[in-house]
């Protein structure tokens, strides 16, 4: 009886693959059939059925218990078996991810090991809108990851996010994608990399041409343009109740992708550590204000008080940025239209753009904010360079020994040990270097020879393409 009875238990597990099949493919279940589980846990959920939210439960605990004793080895597979037990439940999802990318990643020390948490975190998302296509909850999460996580700085590690994910987009989407080969590819590396971005991160690439004609133009080799994306998809696929809270974020996603949504020339295909920078994107700044104002539209009076505050601060930033940049058309543009559309936004009605810009960058420059700082040390460095290029150099040499000023002010009032170095800024001649390379992009091929003759500083490479005149 032993011997037939083994010879039984052989025969029902060489059916048991088959038969999971079949009821698949017949619809006789919507759960997925567990794989690389333990024998105990694939045989009592096989045999309890139903029983099997009291198995998800069981594993939270084993997995809370894990956390607990910081222990994360097990951490990706139970969280694996969590989500196959139950699925259809998109809580289990972000649940999950979120704990991966925020309370286990920070427990890290090495950077490298947090990336690989977070990506885990936004792997998991992922396939989680495998099973729940057109989530709103894990549109959202996938929006606030990218955004909080990966796109801000509150994370010592943030700018090995930012490098790792430029790094991955690159070889996707680029800096801004070719949509004729997105939408129609041609060659084997364009059929791939379409097949990458639909497969891999579950993007549509008719929708992703769609957002950057609205909100663009973006690169989409960072964090911003991706958290507009996934927050977007929440606005196409949500409820009322779910697009009014999220089209309340639209407007300071647009902020933030206008105050640091630039990183690379377009023509730089290789993102290494050396040539990542973040600066801000003043192209957006027309579609930011226009973001602020869907949004106002929408709101009842009693509370468009909200937006209209938070277009007014946007506004007085990039009225300095704008001068910084020697733009100074654009900021007069800006400057009249907060004076004249928003009230009490310039109280002094007799006070100039520059006064005001001017005003503004001297209480700024106190802060410890390397965006900001990193902001106007570039726009002093692109006013030194175009003061060299029209033989003004004395007017260099007064802006370019502002710059240097400003740097070491900065640098001097960092907090000691990491926090310090989180906030930090790059050195000084990489960030001229970089605003040279930048330029290059927009000045005539005749105006970098003579700029880097000016700097003595010879050119490395081939000559990028000029920029189209507008």
């Amino acid at each position: 009886m032993v011997v037939v009875a083994a010879a039984m238990f052989y025969g029902a597990s060489r059916m048991q693959d088959t038969l999971n099949v079949q009821r698949q493919k017949e619809g006789f279940t919507t759960l997925p059939v567990l794989s690389n589980a333990p024998p105990l846990l694939a045989f009592t959920t096989v045999a309890l059925g139903g029983f099997r939210g009291l198995i998800a439960n069981a594993l939270w605990i084993r997995a809370t218990e894990l956390q607990d004793q910081e222990r994360y080895f097990e951490m990706v597979q139970l969280a694996d078996w969590i989500t196959t037990l139950e699925p259809h439940y998109s809580t289990v999802w972000t649940h999950q991810a979120w704990n991966m990318a925020y309370n286990i990643s920070v427990k890290c020390k090495d950077f490298e090991d947090r990336w690989r948490w977070v990506q885990r975190g936004i792997q998991l998302l992922h396939k989680g809108l495998d099973w729940n296509p057109g989530d709103v909850d894990t549109y959202k999460e996938l929006s606030w990851i990218i955004r909080h996580k990966i796109g801000q700085n509150l994370d010592d590690a943030h700018m090995t996010y930012k490098l790792h994910w430029a790094q991955m987009m690159q070889d996707v989407l680029g800096g801004h994608p070719d949509f004729a080969a997105l939408l129609n590819p041609q060659t084997p590396e364009q059929r791939e990399r379409v097949r990458k971005l639909r497969q891999d991160y579950h993007m549509d690439p008719a929708f992703v041409q769609e957002i950057d004609k609205k909100f663009g133009p973006l690169d989409w080799r960072l964090p911003e343009a991706h958290s507009i994306y996934w927050s977007e998809m929440g606005v196409r696929n949500g409820t009322a109740e779910d697009k009014e809270l999220i089209e309340r974020f639209a407007y300071s996603l647009m902020q933030q992708a206008c105050k640091r949504g630039g990183s690379l020339p377009p023509w730089v295909t290789n993102v290494t550590k050396e040539n990542f920078i973040l600066w801000p994107n003043l192209a957006l700044v027309t579609n930011c204000v226009a973001s602020f104002e869907r949004v106002a539209a929408k709101f009842p009076e009693d509370k468009k008080y909200i937006v209209l505050n938070a277009e007014k601060n946007f506004l007085k930033e990039e009225i300095v940025v704008l001068y910084e940049y020697d733009r100074s058309a654009e900021a007069n543009y800006w400057f009249n239209y907060l004076r004249d559309n928003i009230t009490n936004s310039i109280p002094d009605r007799q006070l100039t753009m520059e006064e005001f810009a001017l005003g503004t960058i001297q209480s700024e420059i106190t802060e410890l904010d390397p965006v900001k700082t990193t902001a106007f040390i570039l726009g002093l460095i692109t006013q030194e360079y175009l003061f060299l290029l029209g033989g003004e150099e004395d007017h260099a040499a007064n802006v370019r020994n502002l710059a240097a000023t400003v740097w070491r002010s900065y640098q001097s009032r960092l907090p000691e040990g990491q926090n310090g170095q989180r906030i930090s800024l790059l050195p000084l001649p990489e960030l001229r270097d970089q605003q040279l390379r930048i330029m290059e992009t927009w000045i005539s091929p005749q105006s970098a020879a003579l700029l880097r003759n000016l700097l003595g500083k010879p050119r490395p490479g081939p000559v990028p393409p000029p920029a189209p005149q507008t």
